[in-house]
């Protein structure tokens, strides 16, 4: 018996659903709070945290393309659960080094943060926050930054600190240990 990770229920055959982002094996009274992810048919051999190649790439591109059929026809299909998307599978990740990356950019034009402001018609006060980290561009201004700046604020230009990253033991299972970091 599996328990439900939503409400704690004990449960046989546990579902996975997708809510906010996040995957969950929930009970079947808890399915409707989230996004039904149909699980790929893969050998026997393969496990849940399994990364090859070939089975991977043959379900996510099964899962794209039934998601986004089921996108387009959703209005014929009865509003059933598999056509459902999640809001954040289509949202670009904004990178975690977003400040220094603006800031780099910026200086390496020869801008002041006022210069900046002014080219993008936005105020001073923004910059300095975005440059210092204390808020997070809006899908509009993180645009006319990548444009005017041309650098890449998103999450696929990974910086060294993600791509020197390896958390998690042998076995695929990751901990909040691996991810978080101390502020010590």
């Amino acid at each position: 018996m599996v328990q439900c990770e939503m409400c704690g229920a004990e449960t046989s055959s546990p579902k996975t659903i997708k809510v906010e982002g996040a995957k969950l094996d929930v009970c079947s009274n808890c399915t409707d709070f989230g996004t039904e992810v149909k699980q790929p048919t893969a050998s026997s051999t393969s496990t849940k945290y399994s990364t090859s190649s070939s089975g991977s790439s043959s379900a996510s591109s099964s899962s794209s393309s039934s998601s986004s059929a089921g996108a387009t026809g959703s209005s014929t299909t009865g509003g059933s659960s598999g056509g459902r998307r999640d809001m954040f599978d289509d949202m670009d990740e904004l990178a975690t080094d977003y400040d220094e990356r603006v800031r780099t950019a910026r200086e390496e034009k020869g801008l002041s943060q006022s210069d900046l402001a002014n080219e993008l018609n936005e105020k001073a006060s923004l910059i300095r926050k975005i440059e210092r980290g204390d808020t997070l561009p809006s899908d509009r201004v993180q645009s006319k930054l990548e444009r005017f700046l041309d650098v890449d604020l998103s999450a696929e230009g990974a910086s060294a600190d993600d791509a020197e990253w390896s958390g998690g033991s042998s076995t695929g299972s990751y901990t909040l240990g691996d991810v978080v970091k101390r502020k010590d």
